[in-house]
């Protein structure tokens, strides 16, 4: 059915597409979510300004309605669920690699002479995955925009896994630093690809918690990554085993996303609007499906009309786009400079230069360091559509300017003389963890999923990724070496006055977006640049007056 046939048909063409879809098959699974309904779904309403949509299920019936006063809840539809789980693995990916190198490091150092005399080539390691993602995620916004979510994930799938097997299988630094490059790329296709693709299948009132799934992924495949750490300590060959089977979620996320369909959005732009209504059926009900629609068709004719006019000089040039632009990549941005991969990446440093010695006690305690991060990662997932993006990013960032203040005071004191500090900077750590991974940890990559109008999305989010990666390279690549000249203590004063300067980002720059539909934040940003006596209306072009617009 094309969006023509569509617009002809009207309401019933859609009722006929979706009918079959309304009834919940085996409607079990609805009496559980009824009585667990008041934990998981309190009082507070998802529903934000306009935007008033939302779908109940019948307890008695098993069938789903919408009305002004129902909600869709983030268990509502185990459809949208497994797509989200299934995306994820992409940021499991993200996760273990960015984990699992904290550990590995330790025992590259014993295999390798060269490594452990060099804290350039010991950075060096760690970075080049970094500059692989930077690359990928660079790339990444073009493969999504001209071959799809689904292409982009599998390319990345298979990037990844061979730079897993050249890992494992390294015989000198050189080789190892080749096989990073390679799972750098993967990632950084990933980075973009899977927050993407969860948020365009994801209704508005839950889109928050489910993109920040791919977070709690994130996050739980660095815990992944410091079992799996802790697991081949002793056992031959132990840095090889770390590295290699990391190939193990990128073989099965492909094997997985061979049965999933394209993202809907770019389906009904790009191929089949009938394979896009067949999927956005299982999501919606009739009467959703057709406004869900309606607004596709407007962003459908918007992208014809402007497909030669979409260039990346215009994410400067258009005020809009760059309104949202700065937003996101700011958030990005500040993710990275407030430390977080700083912990990650050299936790088990941190620990021994907190003046624990061993490896294998380090890796124990990265590991709570890890869980801590994964736990709060969940609060965010519930905290995110009811307090809101950026309450949560604020909150989240006072944490961290007080983590960050302990943590320095405790090397200061440490450094000064003082005995049995080490716990103090290990509080501090699992401090700091508890107070970014509810926020500062999903909010970025939640934010950069919705702000960018459908023409942009894939350009945008790509390049915010890559200022994130950017960011991500330049903490790793200095940490050690900051260290080394000012102390660990004073790198970490520099860290929360970072943070300082984040809060009075947030505030100035980004707006709220919870329960916004991709067409209201599009109405969002105009009105923030032009007034909203300039808004226009749904079908108004972001580059109808793009000569007259330029600033």
């Amino acid at each position: 059915m094309t969006g023509s046939e569509l617009k002809a048909g009207g309401p019933s063409s859609i009722e006929n597409v979706t009918s079959k879809h309304v009834e919940v098959q085996n409607p079990a699974w609805v009496f559980l979510l009824a009585a667990f309904c008041p934990i998981f779904c309190p009082i507070e309403d998802f529903r934000h300004k306009s935007s008033k949509r939302s779908v109940a299920v019948s307890v008695f019936s098993g069938v789903m309605y919408t009305g002004a006063d129902k909600k869709i809840t983030y268990f509502s539809n185990k459809y949208v669920l497994g797509l989200t789980v299934i995306a994820g693995i992409g940021g499991l990916l993200f996760g273990y690699d960015t984990g699992v190198i904290s550990g590995a490091l330790l025992y590259i150092r014993d295999d390798f002479e060269a490594v452990d005399q060099s804290s350039v080539l010991q950075e060096t390691i760690v970075s080049m995955a970094l500059l692989g993602a930077i690359i990928g995620a660079a790339t990444g916004g073009w493969i999504n925009d001209a071959h799809g979510r689904k292409t982009a994930t599998l390319i990345a799938d298979v990037i990844f896994a061979l730079g897993s097997f050249v890992m494992a299988g390294a015989p000198d630094p050189y080789v190892l630093i080749f096989g990073r490059l390679l799972v750098g790329l993967g990632v950084g296709i990933a980075s973009v690809t899977a927050p993407m693709y969860i948020a365009e299948a994801a209704p508005s009132e839950i889109r928050g918690g489910l993109v920040s799934t791919n977070v709690l992924m994130i996050t739980g495949g660095q815990f992944l990554s410091y079992l799996v750490n802790l697991g081949f300590t002793q056992v031959r060959g132990t840095w090889r085993w770390m590295l290699g089977i990391a190939a193990v979620p990128a073989i099965l996320q492909f094997s997985l996303m061979l049965f999933l369909p394209e993202s809907p959005r770019w389906l009904y732009k790009n191929r089949s609007s009938s394979e896009a209504i067949a999927m956005l059926s299982k999501i919606y009900d009739p009467d959703r499906l057709e406004e869900e629609l309606h607004q596709l068709s407007i962003a459908l004719n918007e992208e014809r009309r402007n497909r030669n006019s979409v260039r990346y000089r215009d994410v400067i040039k258009i005020k809009e786009i760059r309104l949202a632009f700065v937003a996101g990549a700011g958030l990005q941005a500040f993710q990275q400079f407030t430390g977080i991969n700083t912990v990650m990446y050299y936790s088990p440093t941190i620990v021994q230069m907190a003046g624990f010695g061993s490896n294998q006690l380090a890796l124990q305690l990265s590991l709570i360091v890890a869980l801590m991060n994964a736990a709060g990662t969940v609060v965010g997932i519930y905290l995110i559509d009811h307090v809101g993006r950026r309450k949560l990013a604020l909150s989240s960032l006072t944490g961290v300017i007080l983590s960050l203040l302990l943590l320095s005071v405790s090397f200061f004191l440490e450094s000064s003389g003082h005995a049995d500090m080490g716990w103090v900077a290990v509080l501090g750590l699992v401090l700091y963890i508890s107070s970014f991974a509810p926020g500062m940890g999903p909010v970025p990559w939640t934010v950069n999923s919705e702000i960018y109008s459908e023409s942009y999305r894939g350009i945008c989010g790509g390049m915010s990724a890559t200022v994130n990666w950017v960011s991500n390279l330049i903490v790793a690549q200095s940490f050690l070496s900051i260290a080394d000249g000012v102390g660990i203590g004073m790198t970490f004063l520099i860290l929360a006055g970072i943070g300082v300067v984040a809060v009075g980002f947030v505030v100035v720059f980004v707006p709220e977006t919870k329960g916004l539909t991709f067409e209201e934040v599009e109405k969002m940003w105009r009105e923030r640049a032009w007034g909203s006596g300039n808004n226009g209306n749904g079908a108004e072009s972001l580059l109808e007056d793009e000569e007259v617009r330029h600033v």
